[in-house]
């Protein structure tokens, strides 16, 4: 009895999305394939991922390949058929017999979760069958993908295509069901063929001249008429010589090997050097690591995004015999480009040397067995420690005073030359600074985190905490901009970018959808959201990030994504947050997760064990700023508002009002939107009379600010009322979750009885009690908040069939309000138990 075989997992990620389609229970009779040209044993390989599961063993089972298969224009398609009414106007008879005729090498249409049909060539088909498997086995068609311009990352370097270019993938293939391919196109490398005119352009006639590595935007030329006729001539031959490696997907694929060699027939004419790539195709034989080897079947080619400052530093001027190193499956080093203008830069981590070819001449090369290997996981310790060996040099934020060109030109002439209008233009919390004050630190451990994991193409989460107002998401929209700005100067790899805020979506599994949009390439600004459901796009994120999803030219770069207010989006079962934390730990996603939330204790205090292990060890927490700091923020914006004014323009506050408004707000909560907040008030104050504002106007404003109708109307309550809003607020911090069961805020009402049951005593009226009040008693006074609306609860016939316990209340005030009154009335004691 022979063992079973265990199915291979093959990784279909960085490939278009097909539209999923099972294996057939039988071949169609309206597709014939044409003669076997060879048969073999079956491997795991050749089956569907559903069948591949379900076959326990390989033995009895055979594969016969073949040239081509025909299809009747009768045959169902990947899509429905549609029903006419009316007059139309029937095919003739001669069309509709004569069927479609498919071979190895013709470029299709393939149908994708894209609007537009993907492209790829056909570049095997084979049939399964044998002993136990299905009476009549499906086709099997293997492509190698082309990506169309919309398919590639959103950020990335800007280049020009032409309305009808496509781009050959250097390694993405795929096996695909008959019924996907749609029909042929025409894929050409002349350039005549090329189309500037987007209502000139057709979707089947296609313009190829490059090859690229969607992953890492590398672009390269290529000609594709030429490669393919070399492949179609060593497919035949390597069926009948070399069945063994038969299907070979070496032969579609390209590997770049770069060279940066100096042009002796150059040097005399003072010609500069150009650095070139080779693009390869694997072809199984051994190659020797000197340059010399190289064999017939190889194109060489200069690499389209190569700069001359670059070819300066690539070994020009270096010997001639400089090794052509193979860049895959290695990552390639990007070089960051200089400006002659910019600041210097902390330097990589030194180059090895180059190795001469004379120094290595005899050693051959080892292919394949790098790929065969079993790739670290993002946070084992094999991952860490080359991680720590090529950390980047991340650079500073530029400094803050000089870029806080809050105020554009428009705003500048809208605004005019008074000082006071322009202070509370830029004193507002919704003015975007060009740079964080005081945050240097904390930007350059984020940035630091995120480019190290698009340089090596894996993933990652790092969890990021601070309370309310200390720069979180400022700090992290800042680095998205920084990476921006280096993708699209390709001094880093292209990505994909999402922000789901917690308080934005309806409901926390709504973030499936707008990650989904992002990896697969949607432009939801040209065509809106998609229409999907949430448990289907948690569908198809699961087979993508597993591996299982048949995918293609969309997905296949890194996608970056920021979950805000991460308190938001906890439920009851965590799954959400589970499966978001849990991709990035897949090898290979390439999924990066920046986790903002407000607390720092979060993981352990509200989530699971299952997903606090899988959120990994990168915790950055933003401390609350102290009054220096809160002075620095609000002057670096003054200073910005004084930009383009005379030198002798007054000052709209003075610094010893500046310095009382960040001492309050320091002493308090240290949020630095509280200090703007009041800052800008207090200039409003003092605009209509033209005068520097003081601390007495600072004092005026900051006392308004407590007298809201909030704050009033918790200043009137009573102990046992406040007490109660204050245990809601602690089970609220302490589940992650606004809806709170009535039981566990009675029980933390109680737990609150006797730790503040000595403080409180606003007046003799109103003398904190000692006596616990009994079920009805707290009944009353949750009526009471409700009939105020301060609370709300569940109500409805579904709920009356509960227990009581079981109700569900929410706060219904701000909770920062709430809690800066309570702690305020309370006095220290309330404050320490609120953690205000």
């Amino acid at each position: 009895m022979s063992e079973p075989n265990t199915p291979l997992r093959r990784s279909k990620r960085g490939q278009p999305v097909v539209a999923y389609i099972s294996s057939p229970s039988s071949i169609s009779a309206d597709v014939v394939p044409s003669r076997p040209l060879h048969s073999r044993s079956t491997r795991p390989q050749d089956l569907f991922e559903d069948e591949a599961t379900n076959v326990d063993s390989l033995e009895h089972l055979n594969t016969h390949f073949y040239q081509s298969y025909a299809r009747s224009s009768k045959a169902s398609s990947a899509r429905a058929p549609v029903r006419v009414y009316g007059r139309a106007q029937r095919p003739r008879q001669s069309d509709a017999d004569t069927p479609t005729v498919f071979n190895v090498g013709d470029t299709v249409l393939v149908k994708t979760g894209s609007t537009i049909p993907s492209v790829a060539v056909v570049t095997a088909i084979w049939k399964v069958d044998g002993e136990g498997f299905k009476p009549k086995a499906p086709l099997r068609i293997r492509v190698h993908w082309f990506v169309r311009p919309s398919e590639l990352p959103k950020i990335r370097a800007k280049r020009d295509f032409y309305e009808n270019e496509v781009l050959y993938n250097i390694s993405a293939c795929e096996t695909l069901a008959p019924a996907v391919v749609l029909a042929h196109c025409a894929v050409s490398a002349s350039p005549s063929k090329a189309i500037t005119t987007r209502e000139n352009a057709a979707v089947d006639d296609l313009y190829c001249r490059q090859a690229v590595d969607p992953m890492r935007g590398l672009y390269y030329q290529f000609q594709w008429d030429t490669f393919r006729l070399q492949a179609l001539a060593r497919v035949l031959p390597s069926q009948e010589e070399q069945s063994g490696d038969w299907p070979d997907d070496h032969l579609w694929q390209v590997k770049a090997a770069s060279a940066a060699r100096i042009m002796t027939s150059s040097r005399g004419e003072g010609e500069h050097p150009r650095k070139r790539r080779r693009i390869e195709r694997d072809g199984g034989e051994d190659h020797s690591e000197s340059s010399d080897d190289a064999s017939g079947d190889e194109f060489e080619v200069p690499l389209n995004d190569i700069s001359e400052e670059e070819e300066d530093d690539l070994g020009v001027g270096e010997d001639e015999d400089d090794v052509v190193a193979e860049l895959a499956p290695r990552t390639p080093s990007r070089r960051r480009k200089r400006a002659g203008t910019s600041t210097p830069r902390t330097p990589r981590t030194p180059r090895t040397p180059r190795r001469t070819a004379s120094a290595t001449a005899g050693t051959p090369r080892r292919r394949g067995k790098d790929a065969s290997l079993a790739q670290p996981t993002p946070h084992s310790k094999a991952a860490l420690r080359r991680r720590k060996k090529t950390a980047l040099a991340v650079r500073p934020p530029p400094p803050a005073a000089g870029m806080l060109d809050i105020i554009d030109e428009g705003a500048a002439q809208e605004l005019g030359t008074d000082p006071w209008l322009r202070a509370m233009h830029v004193l507002h919390v919704a003015a975007r600074p060009g740079a964080l004050p005081c945050r240097e630190a904390e930007y350059g451990r984020v940035l630091r985190a995120v480019e190290e994991l698009l340089e090596e193409g894996s993933g990652g989460c790092i969890y990021i905490s601070g309370v309310p107002g200390t720069g979180k998401t400022a700090t992290v929209h800042a680095v998205v901009r920084e990476l921006k700005r280096m993708a699209e100067q390709n001094e880093a790899n292209p990505f994909a970018y999402v922000e789901i805020n917690g308080l934005k979506i309806p409901e926390p599994s709504a973030a499936y959808g707008l990650l989904w949009e992002a990896v697969s390439g949607h432009d939801s600004a040209r065509d809106g959201h998609m229409k999907i459901s949430a448990k289907e796009a948690l569908h198809l994120l699961s087979n993508h990030f597993s591996g299982t999803a048949r995918v293609g030219p969309a997905g296949g770069h890194a996608c970056v994504v920021l979950m805000d207010e991460l308190d938001q989006l906890m439920t009851t079962k965590q799954d959400v947050v589970y499966n978001f934390f849990n991709w990035p730990t897949l090898a290979g996603s390439k999924l990066v997760v920046l986790a903002v939330a407000n607390t720092m204790d979060l993981p352990e205090r509200v989530m699971s064990g299952r997903v606090r292990s899988r959120l990994g060890m990168v915790r950055i927490n933003f401390q609350p700023y102290t009054t220096p700091q809160l002075e620095q923020i609000v002057r670096a914006r003054l200073a910005s508002a004084k930009l383009g004014l005379p030198a002798d323009a007054p000052e709209v506050i003075a610094p010893d009002a500046l310095k009382f408004a960040a001492m309050k707000v320091s002493s308090i909560s240290g949020d630095a939107r509280r200090v703007l907040d009041i800052c800008r008030r207090t200039v409003e104050l003092v605009q209509p009379r033209k005068r520097m504002a003081r601390t007495e106007d600072v004092k005026a404003v900051i006392k308004e600010m407590q007298n809201s109708p909030t704050a009033a109307y918790l200043r009137e309550l009573c102990f046992h009322e406040r007490l109660m809003l204050a245990a809601l607020i602690k089970c609220v911090r302490k589940e992650g979750v606004e809806e709170i069961r009535w039981a566990d805020v009675q029980h933390q009402h109680l737990i609150y009885l006797n730790l503040l049951s000595g403080s409180g005593m606003d007046d003799d009226r109103d003398p904190a009690p000692t006596r616990r009040p009994s079920a009805d008693e707290l009944t009353l006074v949750l009526d009471s908040l409700l009939a105020s609306h301060a609370l709300i609860a569940e109500d409805g016939v579904a709920v009356a069939r509960k227990a009581e316990g079981e109700r569900r209340v929410a706060l219904n005030l701000e909770y920062a309000e709430v809690e800066r009154v309570l702690g305020e009335v309370g006095g220290p004691r309330w404050r320490n138990a609120l953690n205000v």
